[in-house]
Order: C-alpha cells, then structure tokens, then sequence
C-alpha cells in the first residue's frame, strides 16, 4: 500500500490522529521523567555518578539503536505492527522500572523503553502521512503532532512533581506503564495498516553496523561524563569501527539503508541537520535546568519540574498556530531562521548569579519555546516530504535518530561544561549557555549554507 494517497476517510482521521499524538507525547513523557526524579531514582537504587549517567541517558541509547531500523521496518512488514509493538515495550519497559531495586536492571529497562519510543515515533509519523495528503490536512496533521511533543515534556515534568508521593519516582513509571497498556486496544482498533507499495530488500548488515555506531557513540558520550576512561576509549574505537564498516558496505549492497540521493536533496539534508542542532542546543540546554534550580538555586522538585513547562507548554501552542501561517516553511532556510530564534531564546539564559530567583530560568525556556514549536511541526512534515512516498517511515526514523543523538551530545556537553568551568554550577551553567548558543547558531549558519549548496 502506498502513502501516495488521498485522506481514506475523515472518520480515520479523527481517530488516527489523537491515537498517535498520545502515543508520542508518552513516548516524551518517560523520556523526561528521570531529569526530574533523578535524586530519588539514584538513592534508591544505590546509583553512583556513572550510574547517574546512564540512568539519564539509557534511554536515548534505546532511541539511537532503533529509530532508524524501527522506520525500514515500518516500510517493509507494516507500520501499524511496528508501531503496536512499540508502544507494549514501553509500557513493559515502565512497568519494569517501577519494580527495578538495582541500577543495572533499571538501565535496561529505560534502554526497552528507548526502543519502543523509537518504534512509535518513527512509525506513527509515517501512518499520519499514510491519511493526510500533502497540503493543509498534513499541515493540520503534522503540527498536532509537533504539539504532541511539547505536551508529552510538559505533561512529563508535571507529573514528576504530582507523583512526588511514596518513592517519589516509581509512580511515575507505574502511570506510564497503565497508560502504554491502555492505549494498546483502541490503537489496534483505530489504526489502518500500510506499508511500502513496493518492498525493498532489507539491508541487514548496513541497518546492524548504523544501529551499532550509532548505539556506541551514545554509550561513549554517556560513560564520558564521569571522565575519559578505558571502557570510553573503547566504545569510542568500537563506535569508528561500526561506522567505517557502515560505509563500505552502503557502497557495495545494491538497495542501501540510506539512498545516498536524499544527500543531495537539500529538503532532506535541512531537516535531519535542523533536529540534530535542535537535539544539541536547546534539548541539552533544557535538559539542565531542573538540577541547576536544585543544586545551584536550591528550588524544590515541584519548582525546578514546572521551569521546563514554559518552554513546553509555548512549544505546544506555536506548533498548532503553523497551520495557520500563510507561508508554507518548507526548505531548509525557514529552519535556520527559526534556529536563531531558538538560540536567542537560548541566550536569555545567561546571567545567572546565585541569589537569582529560580523562575529566572523560565525566561529562556519560554522565548525559546516559541520557536522550537513551529520547528517540532516543520521538522515533522519535513521528515516525510523529503523522501519517497514509500519510505516516510525510515525518513522519520532518520530525522528523529538525528534529533537524539543531537540530544545525547547536547545533554554531555552541556552537562561537562557546567560542571567543570567556572567556581561552581552556576558559573558553569553561564559558560555552558554561551556554548550551546555559539553552537545552535553554527547550525542554522550551516544548514542556510547546505541550502544554498543544495538541489530540490
């Protein structure tokens, strides 16, 4: 079945898209749940500070490793079957956490979880383009789903603070895991299934060598937090290993992972360099915020959960206002544009002195919500316009891999920075600020460049 098709019916619509948007604002929900509960989680379970670091970024690893082979799955065997089995791994996922009394079983919970929110995300934008024909339905489309992620953080950081009850964490993932479960019958139900018209060999060797690098380039960033150490040099090696590996294959199968044409559609090449700049900028920026409050403001779990909601909540609404915009934003110049105005935002952030008040912080998170909405909705449509009709999974996939590793990179900078320059974390968080802003703004310079460079 092809995705070059009109709307199958409104009915399918209205019952597709709630069902998807709910779907990936859980996946975002249980993706930001340990900024927040990390004090708890790690006490409880007797976590050190390598420990701490992989409970924070298990689950990007999850992400990184499926993301990509959950969208050429997708294509291949059936996007609705894919995305069903990603939402049962994250509510197992959850349910697991929630029992976990060790770190490592934690970690592999969350890296579960990774792997069923790589699923739902790569494939649910894919069933979304599959209804909504290209023009203002997918537009309309795209940007409830752009608002679905603004709502999934905000919806996280709250509920972090409201379950502060008993363990003060495990009923976090307990709600998650209820939720997963629930959504499981009515997305069976109200989903149709699709796939590509024509089905591509499956690249198995180049898919297992891209999930390995891209898997051991976000464990190296993770065990590097607490220092350069062996296990970080060899992750590393392994990581250059998989890659050049990953090249010389794609150059010699005959259906490759990636068609190396969508390099040289500037369509393409603008939205996977937009959601990884947007990964490690403003998402390793925000990533920040709630231990700063704690640590360096002394706010409570409530106050420094609610400074990311600014940034969410603004996201949501701009998001949802981009079907109204007369201009299309299509291209990878709209992307840079709205990339400043996501590092302006970001530079508000600057300044910080300890005896500034903790809702300081909600300055930049809400100036730069304002455009990292639009961007959640365009990066969206992006993803699936700039690739053939039969392979918008695996154009989701490739565009939200770029957006998680961005955000594994962001979060470790940010995270290394804050912590090592200056006298103390709020010294620190200053300089790591203008850092993530120089380098938000060397990307949208980049990606004007690339479509300047580029062929439509």
């Amino acid at each position: 079945m092809s995705l070059n098709v009109k709307p199958i019916s409104t009915a399918t619509g209205r019952a597709l898209l709630p069902l998807v948007s709910l779907g990936t604002a859980l996946v975002l929900v249980t993706y930001v749940t340990p900024m927040a509960t990390i004090p708890a989680t790690a006490a409880d379970l007797g976590a050190g500070s390598g420990a701490r670091a992989w409970i924070l970024s298990s689950m990007s690893v999850g992400l990184a490793a499926a993301l990509l082979a959950a969208g050429v799955l997708g294509d291949t065997f059936g996007r609705r079957r894919v995305y069903v089995v990603g939402l049962a791994a994250l509510g197992l996922g959850s349910l697991i956490c929630a029992v976990a009394q060790e770190p490592m079983l934690f970690v592999a919970a969350r890296v579960l979880q990774g792997v069923g929110g790589g699923a739902i995300l790569a494939c649910g934008l894919a069933l979304l383009a599959h209804v909504f024909a290209p023009g203002p339905a997918r537009v309309h489309a795209t940007s409830v789903w752009g608002a679905s992620v603004g709502l999934g953080v905000a919806a996280g950081c709250v509920l972090a603070a409201a379950l502060d009850i008993g363990s003060g964490w495990r009923e976090t993932y307990i709600a998650v895991a209820v939720l997963a479960f629930a959504l499981l019958i009515p997305t069976l139900r109200g989903l149709l299934e699709s796939s590509a018209a024509h089905a591509r060999a499956i690249d198995v060797p180049g898919l297992t060598l891209l999930a390995s690098a891209i898997t051991l380039v976000v464990s190296a960033l993770t065990q590097g937090r607490s220092g350069i150490d062996s296990p970080t040099v060899v992750l590393t090696v392994l990581a250059v290993l998989a890659f050049v590996g990953f090249i010389l294959v794609e150059a010699r199968v005959r259906t490759p992972l990636l068609d190396p044409g969508l390099l040289g559609n500037r369509r393409f090449r603008g939205a996977t360099m937009g959601s990884m700049v947007l990964g490690f900028g403003i998402i390793g920026m925000s990533s920040f915020v709630p231990t700063v409050a704690q640590v360096g403001l002394g706010s409570s779990l409530w106050t420094a959960s609610l400074l990311i909601v600014p940034w969410a909540g603004t996201s949501v609404v701009t998001s949802m206002l981009v079907r109204h915009l007369p201009h299309p934003l299509e291209g990878p110049f709209p992307i840079a544009v709205l990339l400043v105005g996501v590092a302006i935002g970001q530079a508000c952030g600057y300044g910080l002195a300890a005896d500034s008040n903790p809702w300081r912080l909600a300055i930049p998170m809400f100036v730069s919500g304002i455009t990292t909405g639009i961007l959640n909705a365009v990066l969206g449509r992006e993803a699936v316009a700039s690739v053939p009709p039969d392979r918008a999974a695996m154009g989701s996939g490739a565009n939200n891999t770029a957006r998680y590793l961005g955000a594994a990179v962001g979060i470790t900078l940010f995270v290394t920075v804050a912590t090592h320059a200056g006298n103390g974390i709020i010294d620190g968080w200053n300089a790591a600020v203008l850092v993530s802003t120089a380098l938000t703004l060397l990307g949208a310079g980049a990606i004007a460049g690339a479509g300047l460079r580029g062929r439509g």
